[in-house]
């Protein structure tokens, strides 16, 4: 019983458009994720004076061994503890610009769902007034014969 009820669900249309969406929003975050520090965050970094927003970080705590460290990743690795504020800015940057895009692509959803709702192939008969297609000759509803359109 629970196997064939877990079979049901599992095959079910809803599951099936879940899981695809979330594959494609795997891959759509990949792609904003790379627009965001391959294309948008350099010109930023331009604008501000050469920063790169994901080496900015507080020390909390020095790492165990003294040293220098290229990158925030080989401190953690040698045990400091970081606040890594710009690689916040990061994701946030790259929230927004997702956001946008889903709105973007919501509203021109939209506006081809409104322009196929607006898509007249009906009229009504001056007689009756019951629907007919554009292109008839002959009310099928009372049979009044119809100027060409």
């Amino acid at each position: 019983m629970f196997w064939e009820d877990f079979k049901k669900f599992a095959i079910r249309g809803n599951v099936i458009d879940m899981a695809v969406g979330v594959v494609i929003g795997a891959a759509f975050g990949n792609i904003i994720k790379s627009l965001v520090d391959n294309l948008i965050m350099p010109p930023i970094g331009l604008l501000t004076g050469g920063i790169d927003f994901s080496q900015h970080y507080i020390v909390l705590k020095a790492p165990g061994a003294p040293g220098t460290y290229a990158s925030a990743e080989e401190m953690v690795k040698a045990g400091a503890v970081l606040l890594q504020y710009g690689q916040v800015i990061n994701n946030l940057v790259s929230f927004i610009i997702v956001a946008l895009c889903v709105f973007l692509l919501i509203q021109l959803m939209g506006k081809l769902h409104r322009k196929q709702e607006e898509a007249v192939t009906t009229k009504d008969c001056p007689e009756c007034a019951m629907s007919i297609p554009l292109k008839a000759v002959r009310c099928g509803h009372c049979t009044a014969a119809l100027k060409a359109a």
